[in-house]
């Protein structure tokens, strides 16, 4: 594996789970009454989604050219379709799944994020 393929996974990684992190304090503070965070939630998912794209991009190139593992690929792939649903919900107010969606991509992130820089060393 080249280093320069296994630092952007890894650093993209860091950035999504920054992203998913700073989602769930975001909703926490709205729904805790400061109503101005919902604007800042929805702009942050826009982040942390373009974030996530890069980690696929730096997957992909991880295991073809870089040789090495598919799983970390195929499981950002799914990560993608969960925050994509993620965000649809969101964006409808489909709070009954939004939510508990929120918390499962909270801990697949936080999770791959830590295999990443476990497995690729």
């Amino acid at each position: 594996m080249k280093p320069w393929i296994t630092w952007s996974l890894r650093s993209a990684a860091a950035l999504h789970l920054l992203g998913v992190l700073t989602q769930a304090a975001l909703a926490g503070l709205f729904v805790t009454g400061e109503v101005d965070m919902l604007a800042w939630h929805r702009d942050n998912a826009g982040f942390t989604h373009a974030a996530l794209y890069l980690q696929l991009v730096a997957a992909i190139l991880l295991w073809r050219p870089g040789r090495g593992p598919v799983w970390p690929a195929w499981a950002t792939a799914a990560l993608v379709a969960a925050e994509t649903a993620q965000v649809a919900l969101g964006h409808d107010r489909v709070l009954s799944v939004h939510f508990p969606l929120g918390v499962a991509v909270f801990g697949a992130s936080a999770v791959l994020t830590v295999m990443v820089w476990r497995v690729t060393r």
